[in-house]
């Protein structure tokens, strides 16, 4: 009998969907890395979070990266992009990076062709975030959606061209230059509409331009894409701040203000790391959160 928690083993890639709002919101893949548990849940006692994410002997958890395909007509749009396939070995065992489904194969499985997204939205320049959106190709780094316009935080943009010493280790300037190169990256700012329905708020905190992501935010059954702003299902709880986080009062801040808005309204929450649950409305029970995971259906 395995002693390896179930939990820690990777699932298969499932491509699950659902409707939010006028979108059509299929889960996506990059595969998954593992990343220090400790790191991942900050002040929360390792007695708590081991229960609720069970560590490697190495003392690292396993957390998804689960872009989205959201659709609307003609709209083709990925939002957030995952880690990409260019490490080396060293860093491949270092970070546990594991990519039995890529997301241009993920993608795939959904009937779509990389040339057909038409804009990829991205919640900030972390490269667990956004080094897939660029690839070795013949010998060169391009873009993997040669026709789409990539949307970032401007901030964030400016952190991965010239990280400092304190946001280096977080940042690749190359995976950003070639889309900048190619006339394919558009900066925003504050709350901007990338295309009618579909919203990027940029909050700070986790890191100094990551934002949240609306589909049709006026409806009850709207979304939001959680990002590193509520990793995880288990991050429910305002206090549960990651220790990566680079300004901790912020993230409390807009965590306590957007999880609570997300709860009275109802929006189905999309979310990037949790390995088990990719869609979940988030609930008031008593002075506590908690997830209703949703479960989707077959494409």
């Amino acid at each position: 009998m395995s002693l390896v928690p179930a939990s820690i083993v990777p699932p298969p890639y499932r491509a699950r969907s659902l409707r939010a709002g006028g979108w059509d919101v299929t889960e996506l893949s990059d595969g998954f890395l593992r990343l220090d548990g400790g790191g991942m849940w900050g002040v929360v006692p390792a007695t708590m979070w081991r229960a609720l994410t069970p560590p490697d002997a190495d003392n690292r958890i396993l957390i998804a990266l689960r872009p989205f395909l959201a659709r609307k007509g003609e709209i083709v749009a990925v939002i957030e992009c995952g880690i990409g396939a260019r490490w080396d070995a060293k860093k491949r065992t270092i970070y546990g990076i594991e990519a039995a489904t890529g997301l241009a194969e993920s993608l795939a499985r959904c009937g779509v062709r990389p040339e057909q997204v038409t804009h990829v939205v991205a919640s900030h320049a972390h490269w667990d975030h956004f080094g897939a959106a660029v690839v070795e190709r013949g010998g060169a780094l391009a873009p993997l959606f040669p026709n789409a316009r990539h949307y970032l935080p401007k901030i964030e943009i400016a952190n991965a061209l010239n990280p400092d010493h304190v946001r280096r280790a977080s940042y690749r300037a190359e995976d950003v230059e070639p889309l900048a190169r190619a006339g394919l990256l558009v900066a925003y700012e504050g709350s901007a509409e990338i295309v009618p329905g579909l919203r990027a708020h940029v909050l700070g905190g986790h890191s100094d331009g990551v934002a949240v992501i609306t589909l049709d935010e006026e409806r009850d059954d709207g979304a939001i894409f959680w990002s590193d702003i509520v990793p995880t299902a288990h991050h429910v709880q305002p206090p549960y701040i990651m220790a990566y986080d680079i300004d901790v009062a912020r993230s409390f801040e807009v965590r306590a203000k957007w999880i609570a808005r997300a709860a009275e309204r109802g929006w189905i929450g999309l979310f990037y790391h949790d390995v088990d649950t990719a869609f979940g409305r988030i609930e008031k029970d008593g002075k506590r959160y908690r997830v209703v995971a949703m479960a989707g259906s077959a494409p």
